[in-house]
Order: C-alpha cells, then sequence, then structure tokens
C-alpha cells in the first residue's frame, strides 16, 4: 500500500522565493472522516482524485490518480464544500529535498507551509532558513481542515 511521509512547516521569511514561479491549484473535498479522505484537484492543465488514509504521525496511506482536468472541475463546483483550498504550489531544492511550498489564497490567504515528503519517519532533514515552527501533526494546518476552518477566521493573538 502506498504511503506519504512528510513533515509540515510555517515559512518565514521570503528568501525562498527566489527565481521560482508556481502552479495555481484548487482543490475540495468529495469525502472528509478521519479515517478517510477524498479530495478532487486542478491546476497546471491537470486533474487529480486523492484517497487518503488516517494521518499517524508523519505517515498515511494515499492514492493518487490523473483524472481528466475537464471531470476535475465540474466536481471541484458540483460536488464540493466551499470555500475551495485555493493556494500556489512552489517547488525549492534545498539540500537533499525538494520542499512543496504552499502559498495559501482565498479564505485561507495570508498562510504558507512547506512540506517534505521523506523515506522514511526517523530520516534526518536539514532546515532551510526560511523554516518556522513544525506543525506537523496539527490538524488544524490539514487542508481539509481549512475548509471547516479557514484561517481568516482563526485568532492571531493566539497563535
Amino acid at each position: 500500500m502506498p504511503k506519504e511521509i512528510e513533515r509540515k512547516f510555517l515559512v518565514i521569511g521570503e528568501d525562498w522565493r527566489k527565481q521560482i514561479t508556481g502552479i495555481f491549484y484548487r482543490q475540495g473535498y468529495l469525502f472528509a472522516e478521519a479515517k478517510c479522505t477524498i479530495r478532487i484537484r486542478a491546476g497546471g492543465g491537470k486533474g487529480y482524485l486523492t484517497i487518503k488514509g488516517e494521518t499517524h504521525g508523519a505517515v498515511c496511506d494515499e492514492f493518487e490518480y490523473e483524472v481528466p482536468i475537464k471531470d476535475a472541475n465540474k466536481l471541484l463546483a458540483k460536488f464540493c464544500n466551499s470555500p475551495l483550498i485555493e493556494k500556489r504550489r512552489y517547488k525549492v531544492k534545498s539540500g537533499e529535498l525538494v520542499w512543496e511550498i504552499d502559498e495559501f489564497e482565498g479564505e485561507n490567504k495570508g498562510l504558507i507551509l512547506a512540506e517534505a515528503e521523506l523515506t522514511s519517519e526517523d530520516q534526518e532533514i536539514e532546515l532551510p532558513d526560511w523554516i518556522g515552527k513544525e506543525v506537523t501533526g496539527d490538524p488544524k494546518y490539514y487542508n481539509v481542515n481549512l475548509v471547516k476552518n479557514p484561517y481568516s477566521k482563526w485568532n492571531k493573538h493566539k497563535e
């Protein structure tokens, strides 16, 4: 069974932006429970259906399939709860890793997260200087929960 092992961090500063361009994505959830989420994503002219199992630490089961972009857009429009997740994803190489940095827009504007996919849970990684607090395992930063409780509605004074 395919596994996703990733650690997630808040991003600080702007040094990561040097000469990169991102891809704009929209994603929504067709089903969202603790044991399983089913999402649809459209971006870069492609569509994806992803099924994720329950997260344990930094690990979850994950299945992802490319779907026609027209189908992805229809599913987003007709079957997903609002607000959709809107974000621009950048890929930044640092050391041995390629970091995926998500700069959120819409209801989650102001939130910037970086994720590193790992080969094992105990893999040691070198953190770039633009990496802030680790939020791996904090459910409020899961995309599925950003639909239910967008970043714009958080009480920033408690963060």
